[in-house]
């Protein structure tokens, strides 16, 4: 039995998601089942268990203790277990388990990808760029790696070449909710107000109970000077996900526009406490 899993953060702007993070899983099947203890670790390794990382690091460890002739298969199981550290904020740990993945299988895409994650998450983005560069050379269809390099983009300030990467992911992976949304706030930053809501609208159709999808059209239409209907949106971000920064700055920043000041300032605090610097955040994308 094969498995093969693929660590996406194109959902992880920190500003509205909160550093959420999505783990997409991708199975293919070639190493050998005959026995049940080892199907047990594959399918550990393979993240089937998702209450914590701990027992995907248990089943892929168990693999690679167990070597085997079979280079890719270990590649398989070193760069899962590097997304198991990843999602643990064990960065260096998994940088390394990526880099045995690729020194297994210098033409394994993945692990590229994956490794571009780690970086990126450490702040590292240059890093990041290179490995997001090698994936998305290797395999031109790769969604993930072009997601995850806009999100780069995104983090260095390039928000034009964000725009590019996210129109390739969304044309090679059109129903992720989630990419829609990101696109919508990078047309939204760059002013395209009009575009950021059809993307908004789009995300919201694919995935209608995204807090971060409501919030970023929320963000489009303070930036139209929309007052009502931002706060309708930040409301709705805030029924799904109450402790949402951005949301609540964005609420109280529309409320004082329309003359709420004790609602307005109370919505800015809350905001603040959850998040220091978030005002110098959604200043530095237009939000005066």
């Amino acid at each position: 039995m094969q498995w093969d899993t693929d660590m996406n953060r194109g959902a992880s702007r920190s500003i509205v998601h909160g550093g959420a993070s999505t783990l997409m899983l991708m199975l293919f099947v070639t190493w050998a089942a005959a026995q049940s203890p080892t199907l047990s670790n594959a399918e550990l390794c393979n993240g089937m268990d998702r209450t914590s990382a701990e027992p995907q690091i248990i089943g892929c460890t168990a693999l690679i203790k167990a070597g085997g002739d079979d280079q890719k298969v270990l590649a398989i199981a070193y760069n899962n277990r590097g997304n198991a550290y990843t999602g643990k904020g064990e960065y260096e740990q998994a940088i390394q388990d990526y880099d045995k993945a690729i020194k297994l299988n210098p033409n394994y895409a993945k692990p590229f990808n994956n490794r571009g994650v780690a970086y990126q998450k450490k702040g590292e983005y240059d890093r990041a760029m290179q490995d997001f560069d090698k994936a998305t050379s290797m395999d031109p269809n790769y969604a993930s790696a072009f997601t995850n390099r806009a999100e780069t983009y995104q983090k260095k300030g390039d928000y034009p070449s964000a725009l590019k990467d996210f129109d390739v992911a969304i044309r090679l992976q059109p129903t992720l909710g989630v990419v829609w949304n990101e696109r919508c706030w990078t047309h939204a930053i760059l002013g395209d107000s009009q575009a950021a809501l059809a993307d908004c609208n789009k995300a919201l159709q694919l995935e209608p109970n995204a807090a971060a999808t409501f919030d970023s059209r929320g963000f489009t239409y303070l930036k139209l000077a929309q007052w009502e209907l931002a706060i309708a949106d930040f409301d709705s971000a805030l029924r799904l996900d109450p402790k949402l920064a951005s949301a609540l700055y964005g609420r109280g920043f529309a409320k004082l526009k329309r003359g709420d000041l004790a609602g307005g300032n109370a919505d800015i605090a809350a905001a603040e406490t959850l998040e220091q610097n978030i005002a110098g955040k959604l200043a530095r994308y237009g939000l005066q």
